[in-house]
């Protein structure tokens, strides 16, 4: 079984900064891709960036050149550092791994549990 526990949300001021952390955890052979989403209510959950193993990163066009993301494979970690942060990046952040774990020959999804940023006056 594969755990990811995110931390850092809260609430911010418009113009203001956040960086949220995620950490995975448990029988973990590798880690493909790590990500970052995000739902805002009554909307469908979207991709906010995303980092191989390589280091390749991809970004939603909203927040291209805010956020940026970063991820540390020895220890099975991905950030996300989130500047000049605006109202309508208010939403629960997730974040995902696609995890090989030991003793399987597939590439399994997981989510963490979420954590709400709020970006408010």
């Amino acid at each position: 079984q594969v755990h990811l526990v995110e931390s850092g949300g809260g609430l911010v001021q418009p113009g203001g900064s956040l960086r949220l952390s995620c950490a995975a955890s448990g029988s973990i052979f590798s880690i493909d891709v790590m990500g970052w989403y995000r739902q805002a209510p009554g909307k469908q959950r979207e991709l906010v960036g995303s980092i191989t193993r390589s280091g390749s990163t991809t970004y939603a066009d909203s927040v291209q050149g805010r956020f940026t993301i970063s991820r540390d494979n020895a220890e099975n970690t991905v950030a996300l550092q989130m500047n000049s942060l605006k109202p309508e990046d208010t939403a629960v952040y997730y974040c995902y791994a696609k995890v090989l774990e030991r003793g399987r020959y597939s590439y399994l999804g997981y989510w963490g549990q979420g954590t709400q940023v709020t970006v408010s006056s």
